[in-house]
């Protein structure tokens, strides 16, 4: 297993060329091997001031490999070939979407999602590119009486639907993040780990990972178990400096896994 970065964590630095090189650097210099591309502003809408090709070239400059994506919904659907193009520019073989957005947390709205998804999963499959789905707490709402929606997606996705399972979501839904990782052996190839710390009057907050109270050794057991090829550090929210809680990230988990 390798640690990489998500670059949503820098979300607010990648806004334009000079800040995503900057950042990039920065990512480096810490010791990360690899990055998963989400929220790079300076790479989105139809004239990006960084293409895929500019990032690749960038990426390379650093020693730094592209090892996942997050992308739309709608790219993924209507745009395959674009998306295809897209990440084998950047020698990317992974890309997730974030969830079911724009989807209703219902049985219904989650086998709607499956349908939609089915003929864009197969496309990239056969380009070499594997689908994930990312989680947050939501997934969990009953949809039956035995299912949740996230049990949908797992049992009717098919084999072909991997699930980028986010530690920290997880853990605040109340379900077991180990627990959870073990019972999806064979479909973690990635894995979003983010640690949940609680804090005084704010309560439980996000936190870089060993600084909360997740069971990481059960974690990254789990994980070793199940198949896993990149631990991809995300923080949506940092009470620091991101760059400092991606470095604390890093440190601690190469620490584990040395």
């Amino acid at each position: 297993m390798q640690v990489a970065a998500q670059m949503y964590t820098l979300r607010d630095f990648t806004k334009t060329r000079e800040g995503f090189v900057d950042a990039l650097e920065k990512v480096a210099q810490i010791g990360y091997p690899a990055v998963q591309l989400s929220a790079v502003g300076c790479m989105e809408g139809e004239s990006p001031e960084v293409s895929a090709a500019d990032a690749k070239a960038i990426l390379d400059q650093f020693g730094l490999a592209c090892c996942a994506t997050h992308r739309s919904i709608d790219r993924l659907v209507n745009h395959t070939d674009a998306e295809i193009k897209f990440h084998r520019t950047l020698g990317c073989t992974y890309t997730a979407i974030g969830g079911a957005w724009g989807y209703p947390n219902t049985a219904e709205g989650y086998r709607k999602l499956i349908a939609d998804l089915t003929p864009a999963v197969q496309a990239l499959k056969s380009a070499g590119i594997t689908f994930g789905y990312h989680n947050h707490s939501h997934e969990f709402i009953r949809a039956t009486p035995t299912h949740s929606c996230l049990d949908i997606l797992i049992e009717e996705g098919g084999p072909d639907w991997q699930f980028e399972v986010d530690t920290y979501w997880v853990q605040n839904a109340g379900v077991d993040p180990a627990g959870f990782l073990a019972a999806l052996a064979g479909r973690l190839d990635a894995v979003h780990l983010k640690d949940r710390e609680v804090v005084e009057k704010d309560g439980a907050v996000m936190a870089p990972v060993g600084e909360g109270n997740l069971d990481w050794e059960g974690i990254l057991q789990a994980c070793q178990g199940s198949g896993t090829k990149w631990l991809i550090v995300e923080q949506d929210v940092c009470r620091r400096d991101p760059f400092d809680c991606l470095k604390s990230s890093f440190e601690y988990l190469t620490g584990l896994l040395s």
